[in-house]
């Protein structure tokens, strides 16, 4: 079965990918600088073989990134999706999951950010509403940094269902919610977890908030109302890697 395929750009995406087996790389737009980096990179492995490359100038390589605003650096990419990853044969004979989900985060460039975390503090999975995930923006790829090809990602129709299907396969779900009267540092994060974010502007919805066990949140400044969501992740996702490298 034939795959859309898209765009991506920047360094470490383009990198990233390259050295992903699973992943199908269609063709390669370099600049003769870029190319001779990757081999640098990967001095070992030949990165680029059977791979079509296309030699282009950074001018020629705008197209494909200023829309966006964002570098290029001279890496372009056009590529295929992953192959999905079923949530139930994933957790089917795995114990002490840590999930992040997100329930109407869009911004692609915080979930980028967030993405790059999560890889960066072994949370094993993300779970995003299928029709809200931006899964073909380059700025996504681009703010991730290279770590949508070292997290699994799970797209599923529904949030709802999936939290009251987590719970029913033993997992504690935490909601994470600026108001809370318990800090998240308390909490002893053993089992099955599900760290549960909702947009900056509104928070975990209110029909999606029935799903949860817990509501924690981070103690910040009293005179700050709120962090960023993806600087938010960060901490809880470095507090929790901690916590199990040492428990």
């Amino acid at each position: 079965m034939n795959k859309s395929s898209f765009f991506i750009v920047g360094k470490h995406a383009v990198f990233e990918a390259l050295k992903n087996k699973k992943r199908k790389i269609l063709k390669v737009f370099l600049t003769e600088e870029s190319k001779k980096n990757i081999h640098r990179l990967s001095p070992k492995k030949n990165l680029l073989k059977d791979v079509k490359i296309y030699f282009k100038t950074k001018k020629e390589l705008d197209k494909y990134s200023k829309n966006e605003g964002i570098l290029h650096q001279g890496y372009v990419a056009e590529i295929e999706h992953l192959e999905k990853i079923e949530l139930k044969e994933f957790i089917s004979d795995k114990n002490n999951l840590t999930f992040v989900c997100l329930d109407e985060v869009t911004d692609p460039r915080n979930i980028g950010s967030l993405i790059r975390s999560a890889a960066s503090f072994n949370i094993d999975g993300l779970i995003v509403k299928e029709r809200h995930f931006p899964k073909e923006s380059k700025l996504m790829y681009k703010s991730a940094s290279g770590c949508v090809e070292h997290l699994n990602i799970f797209e599923v129709s529904n949030i709802n269902t999936t939290l009251k299907f987590l719970r029913d396969k033993n997992f504690w779900v935490y909601g994470f919610d600026s108001k809370s009267n318990k800090d998240f540092m308390d909490v002893k994060w053993e089992g099955n977890n599900i760290l549960l974010f909702g947009s900056e502007g509104s928070g975990i919805k209110h029909h999606t908030n029935k799903y949860t066990d817990f509501s924690v949140k981070i103690n910040i400044n009293e005179n700050v109302e709120s962090l960023n969501i993806s600087n938010s992740a960060a901490i809880v996702f470095h507090h929790i890697n901690q916590h199990k490298k040492i428990s």
